[in-house]
């Protein structure tokens, strides 16, 4: 697969020069966890190593995606040059016998924890980003997180500090003015953070998009819920496509039209989705009148930011 011409947007103030199309690692995540699928170092070294030589040069993984931090250890840490590298973190193991849990545990020595087994499992000496794993803005403030991130970033062992967030708390964490990137969901099927992402770009803040695929249309080999993708037939989206174009191109090519998008994370161990999905990211956004009517047609259908 070639590396060249895939997109980059600079990751806000971070000043990282990241591919429009990142990868959300929870894919090699292995059976343990949210009812991931069996794979095989084989299959983790052929997903990950795909992933670089495609072009992709950000990589999203998080502490509690069970074997995902491992694998990226033992199959990427000699190209380690080759990419950046974010994780995220409050989280904690729980083995329950046939699977673990993932509770979060928001205090001081579970985030020193986490980094530090993070960045043993990944064979590193630091992460390009490093973000709350989707907290409360009472555990930020009860577990006086922020100046936790602050000290590991002083340390060297992160070079910037990020959250996954959504509405409400979004909005606190954003007008706190201290972290460098937020993950945010967002999609056509769902458009409720479109707006906030504009204001974090605005504010020099790193635009990182998840979800941005639904995680595949059902029935095309994709796991998106039936439930999101009625609104797809709602708003008769598949009139707006290309001869040829499938659902979830569409929907990758709405995302990656967001003109505050820095990068949308996208996951899969499958080579042939990889293909598609570079090739997608190659083509770029939706054609601004095509992009014009998509919204107008979500929005009538009830899919409004």
């Amino acid at each position: 697969m070639t590396t060249a011409s895939l997109p980059r947007k600079r990751l806000g103030r971070t000043g990282l020069d990241v591919t429009a199309l990142g990868h959300g690692a929870m894919e090699v995540r292995g059976p343990r966890v949210w009812r991931g699928r069996p794979i095989t170092d084989s299959e983790a070294s052929q997903a990950l190593n795909g992933v670089l030589d495609a072009g992709i040069n950000f990589i999203d993984t998080s502490y509690d995606y069970g074997m995902s931090e491992d694998f990226i250890g033992r199959f990427l840490s000699s190209r380690r040059g080759e990419y950046f590298l974010a994780t995220k973190c409050g989280c904690h193991f729980e083995n329950k016998g046939d699977h673990d849990d993932t509770p979060h545990i928001w205090t001081r020595d579970n985030l020193l924890h986490n980094i530090e087994t993070s960045l043993r499992r990944m064979k590193t000496d630091h992460v390009d980003l490093w973000q709350l794993h989707n907290p409360t803005v009472a555990a930020v403030e009860g577990g006086d997180l922020v100046k936790v991130l602050e000290e590991v970033k002083k340390s060297g062992k992160t070079r910037w500090i990020g959250i996954s967030s959504t509405f409400p708390d979004l909005t606190t964490f954003l007008s706190w003015g201290v972290f460098d990137a937020f993950q945010i969901p967002y999609s056509a099927l769902e458009r409720k953070h479109e707006k906030v992402i504009s204001d974090v770009a605005k504010a020099g803040a790193g635009t990182i998009i998840r979800g941005g695929v639904a995680r595949g249309a059902p029935g095309d080999a994709g796991l998106g819920k039936e439930e999101r993708w009625q609104i797809w037939d709602k708003a008769k989206l598949a009139e707006l496509c290309e001869p040829g174009e499938s659902r979830t191109t569409f929907l990758l090519r709405f995302t990656l039209s967001h003109p505050d998008l820095h990068t949308t994370i996208v996951g899969t161990i499958n080579p042939g989705h990889l293909a598609d999905n570079v090739k997608t990211a190659r083509k770029g956004p939706l054609a601004p009148k095509v992009y014009e009517e998509a919204k107008r047609r979500l929005a009538a259908a009830g899919e409004k930011p």
